[in-house]
């Protein structure tokens, strides 16, 4: 009997011994994005100045107000994303699903590109950020919702018309840049996705919403549990399935614009964390959810740790600095081949 209880969760082992690696894997990856950069400081260094021992005065500002808050918003603007990403696969039921699917990334960065470029005068227009990428995003799924509305939900169609919707707004964001050439350099940075020049005031505008969005976004797991299950199924089980479907739609795009606010359009990294979580855990949105925040968390650390080890020669006109390669490329070149593998996988499958 205690045989075959066990068999019903194959991946609870796997589960449990996977979040402990991956937490494990956290903290080596933590140290390593502190440690590495221009001036390289050892973990010695590194564990002296955040226990506020006495340590150089140099070592103590880059390590406290340059690396950590940025290693803070890696970790928790990955995590947001990979949640993010497992919420939309699993409620479309399409492992190709991920937050750009209905184009709330482009809804977003294109809200924060007109406001960073029109709201000079407002004082702390930083402050706001959330704000603007929360109505970019919310606006953007409720027109693509609006949309793709018949007699029910149609994935197909709301996943065709939301990568419509975020192509006319990408198109949008590229009239702006050509419109205001003088802020080339921070728009471009937010489409691609950066974590460059990320400091505790970038902390400060996404820990409170992270801090509410994540724990709910968690707490949906039964109802995508449900989704899953078909429409006519949960719809048996009692679940609302167009109001749940809105709800956890609504969650997704606020995840992804309180990302999107911090670093910009990161793309692919809410594609493949959640997929390796699958892999590894199964498709009970239970592990699933945390496993993916914690596995998209690390994945966009590693990303930044590599992006940091390049660097270019940025022009601008005519002027020149050596920048460090925005994240937003890494996860790219690892998202492209990744995207294709899934594409003939799915292909085999059928």
């Amino acid at each position: 009997m205690n045989k075959l209880i066990r068999n019903r969760n194959p991946y609870e082992m796997t589960y449990k011994i996977g979040l402990l690696a991956a937490l494990l894997l956290v903290l080596i990856l933590c140290v390593m994005h502190i440690a590495f950069g221009k001036v390289v400081v050892s973990p010695q260094h590194i564990l002296r100045a955040l226990a506020n021992v006495h340590e150089e005065a140099h070592h103590r500002q880059i390590i406290w107000q340059l690396r950590l808050p940025r290693t803070l918003i890696a970790l928790v603007a990955g995590a947001m994303l990979g949640l993010a990403g497992a919420i939309l696969q699993s409620i479309t039921r399409n492992p190709l699903a991920e937050p750009g699917l209905l184009g709330v990334s482009a809804g977003s960065v294109l809200m924060i590109v007109i406001w960073i470029t029109f709201a000079d005068g407002l004082g702390d227009a930083t402050r706001y950020l959330p704000l603007v990428a929360w109505t970019g995003g919310i606006g953007t799924v409720l027109f693509v919702n609006a949309l793709s509305l018949g007699k029910g939900m149609d994935i197909t169609r709301l996943a065709l018309v939301g990568i419509l919707t975020g192509s006319v707004l990408q198109s949008c964001t590229s009239l702006i840049l050509l419109r205001h050439t003088e802020a080339v350099g921070s728009i471009l940075l937010w489409m691609i996705g950066s974590l460059n020049g990320r400091v505790w005031v970038h902390w400060d505008m996404l820990c409170p919403w992270a801090l509410v969005i994540i724990p709910l976004g968690l707490l949906s797991a039964g109802a995508a549990n449900a989704l899953q299950l078909g429409q006519s199924t949960a719809a048996s089980l009692g679940v609302s399935v167009r109001r749940m479907r809105w709800m956890m739609l609504i969650l997704a795009a606020l995840l992804t614009a309180g990302a999107v606010a911090a670093v910009g359009a990161i793309g692919f990294i809410g594609l493949i964390g959640p997929h390796i979580a699958r892999r590894l855990v199964g498709q009970d949105a239970r592990r699933l959810f945390p496993f993916s925040t914690v596995v998209t968390g690390v994945l966009l650390l590693g990303a930044d740790v590599i992006a940091q080890a390049v660097s270019f020669e940025l022009h601008v006109f005519g002027l020149s600095s050596q920048v460090s390669l925005p994240v937003g490329a890494v996860t790219a070149f690892m998202g492209a081949p990744f995207f294709l593998y899934l594409i003939k996988q799915k292909r085999k499958s059928h």
